[in-house]
């Protein structure tokens, strides 16, 4: 049962992260920049809870291991376009940008320790 509230809880918190990553996206402005970082960051900032529900349906490690990988790259791109809006700045509210970067960091530690994790306990089971 705690492994699946866990489940739920990093579920959740990928929903709510992608829903964030919607709310900076109409926040930027309708420029060429703005138009670009904002198609960049709705496709990586709401990747990582679509295949976080591939993952949990994985077919194996090996399957299971390279979703949360692709989970995980989703994340870093999104952490770099945030930061890339923050440093410009394209938004006047750079503390909501700042909140979602920091939910994707924990996110990126969390998708990061899990993965070595199951890597580990595979290399254990041959």
């Amino acid at each position: 049962m705690v492994e699946n509230s866990r489940t739920y809880n990093l579920e959740a918190r990928l929903i709510s992260f992608a829903v964030q990553v919607l709310e900076i996206s109409e926040m930027l402005p309708r420029t060429f920049a703005g138009n670009h970082i904002s198609g960049q960051i709705i496709r990586s900032g709401t990747s990582p809870a679509l295949n976080y529900g591939e993952a949990q349906a994985a077919e194996s490690t090996k399957d299971f291991i390279h979703k949360m990988g692709i989970v995980l790259k989703e994340l870093r791109e999104t952490s770099i376009s945030l930061r890339i809006i923050i440093q410009k700045p394209l938004v006047a509210n750079i503390d909501e940008v700042q909140k979602c970067l920091n939910e994707c960091n924990e996110l990126i530690a969390i998708f990061a320790t899990s993965i070595k994790t199951a890597k580990a306990k595979s290399i254990k089971k041959q």
